[in-house]
This record gives structure tokens, C-alpha cells and sequence, in this order.
């Protein structure tokens, strides 16, 4: 698109997603995230009451009395995005084209990240980076954030989620809240990744479908193409064996990615692109809160 056609779009997007993230996410983000963490502050002597295992051992021997390790709560906190942006995003048969409903939800995070002065970066991931936006501050960033959601052109067509975990894992060294958002239509195995970067950081998992993909409609014979490989076959629609087959497979293919999260334990959240994602995630805020 062209740089007019552009500012518009981000115009419209900060619009709809800022307001969102003013009047309905900032209160529940905040409680969500907000002092999970801890960071090292001072040391001072033992007082009765204290934890033995806040005791620092060197300064008290070098003192000859006890001193313990005061911390407080992370006032900043680092929201990554790994966003997907591989072919399958652009399929859209019911509600919204997948990729452009993963950028809405994108910039209502990183504009709910801003109001609360934290950092946000974005990771976006093909079978490999496409590219990395460091965490920064502040509405430009996110602005910038937004005109790469629309209008990146990715290299390469397919998914390696693994691929976007590992380069997580090296790029961001302290504690991150990060959303992964995909489809998860992935045939590599990234459960070593994901058990990883869910030790170091805080994950959630966002899989972005279209109800197209669940279930094939019976239209007859048609012609369909994977949209990562090229590859195209007819499929008659109208075989019920056929329609079956696939339907088993979407099941198993949930039933994989499902437990995969479950064992690393991520929280996954499944949302249609016909579907308020707003419920969603303020369901997925106040589940946090109450944990």
C-alpha cells in the first residue's frame, strides 16, 4: 500500500485499539502484570521475623552479623509480541483475514503496555525473524510497532514457532511478559523451545483460527491450495468420508497443540476471527488476577 493509504490504516487502527486499551484493558492489564516480578534492592541487618533464606551469607560474614536481602516489586515491566506472519495468516473466510485480526489484537496490547509505561517489542516469524523491534516506550513506538503489522512483507511463506522461541530466548534476557499469536499450523516439534522460554519468561499463547478451518462446508468439488507450500489438490466436499478426515484432523491437530502448552505449561487461549477478542482477553486478565 501506498505511504497515504498507510497513515490512514494506522490512523484507524490507533483509533479502535487505543480507545480499548483506555476504557476497557488498563485497569485489568495492570492488576494482570503489574509487580509479578521482584528485583534486588538493599541489604540491611536481621531483624526477628525475617525469612533465613533472604540472609546474605557474604556481607554477613564479612560484618559478623546478619544481614538480609530486602527486594521490591518490578515497577517496569518488557511485553514481547511474537507475531506470525506467515501465508496462512492471510486466509480469511469468515469474519476477519487472520493476520489482520492478529494486528488489532497486537496493538491493543502494545497501546495497554505504553498506558502503563512498560516497554513492548515485537518478534515477527515466518520459518525464520523477519524482524525484531526492540522494547521501547511511548506512542511513537507503538505507532511503528503498528505500520510493520501492516504493511510487513515477510520473506519467506512458512511456520517455525521454535525458530521465533529460540531467537526470544537469546534476544530478551530479563523476565518478559510475551504473547504468542498464531495460528499454530506448524509441523515442526518446538516443545524444547517452548519449555524453555517458559521457565524465563511469562507466556501466553494466542491461536488465532478461522471457522473455515474447522469444518469443510459442502460446496462440492473445489480446488484448494496450501497456502505455505503452493502445493494445490482438488477435494470433493460434498464426500462425507472426506469431510471427516478433515474434521478428524483439526481434532488432532488441537488435541497436539493443546497438550503441548498444557505439558510446557503456557496458558493457550483459542479465538475465532468471527469472535470478540475483547472477552476474550479480559477472561484470560481476570483468570490472572485471581491466581
Amino acid at each position: 500500500m501506498d505511504a497515504n493509504e498507510l497513515l490512514k490504516k494506522v490512523r484507524q487502527v490507533e483509533i479502535k485499539t487505543r480507545g480499548l486499551s483506555q476504557d476497557i484493558f488498563a485497569g485489568e492489564y495492570h492488576s494482570a502484570f503489574k509487580g509479578r516480578g521482584v528485583t534486588f534492592s538493599e541489604v540491611r541487618e536481621y531483624q526477628i521475623g525475617d525469612e533465613i533464606r533472604d540472609i546474605d551469607w557474604n556481607v554477613t560474614a564479612r560484618t559478623s552479623r546478619p544481614f538480609v536481602k530486602v527486594y521490591e516489586e518490578e515497577r517496569e515491566l518488557t511485553v514481547v509480541l511474537l507475531i506470525d506472519v506467515s501465508e496462512s495468516g492471510n486466509f480469511g473466510a469468515v469474519g476477519s483475514v487472520k493476520r489482520d485480526f492478529i494486528s488489532e489484537i497486537a496493538a491493543t496490547l502494545a497501546f495497554s503496555a505504553v498506558q502503563n509505561k512498560d516497554k513492548v517489542g515485537v518478534i515477527f516469524f515466518s520459518d525464520k525473524v523477519e524482524k525484531f523491534i526492540p522494547p521501547k516506550k511511548g506512542r511513537h513506538h507503538v505507532l511503528l510497532i503498528i505500520r510493520e503489522l501492516l504493511n510487513l512483507q515477510p520473506q519467506s511463506h512458512g511456520t517455525d514457532v521454535g525458530c521465533a522461541l529460540r531467537f526470544l530466548s537469546g534476544a530478551i534476557k530479563k523476565r518478559c511478559a510475551t504473547f504468542v499469536m498464531s495460528d499454530f499450523i506448524d509441523n515442526h516439534d518446538y516443545t524444547s523451545e517452548l519449555t524453555i522460554c517458559s521457565r524465563k519468561h511469562d507466556l501466553t499463547a494466542l491461536q488465532i483460527y478461522d471457522k473455515r478451518e474447522v469444518a469443510l462446508p459442502k460446496v462440492g468439488l473445489i480446488k484448494l491450495q496450501d497456502a505455505e507450500t503452493g502445493v494445490t489438490k482438488w477435494v470433493n466436499t460434498s464426500s462425507k468420508k472426506v469431510r471427516n478426515a478433515y474434521g478428524k484432523w483439526w481434532y488432532e491437530h488441537q488435541l497436539r497443540v493443546g497438550e503441548r502448552f498444557l505439558k510446557c505449561g503456557v496458558e493457550r487461549i483459542a479465538i475465532a476471527t468471527d469472535e470478540d477478542y475483547v472477552k476474550a482477553l479480559m477472561a484470560m486478565f481476570k483468570k490472572r488476577v485471581r491466581r
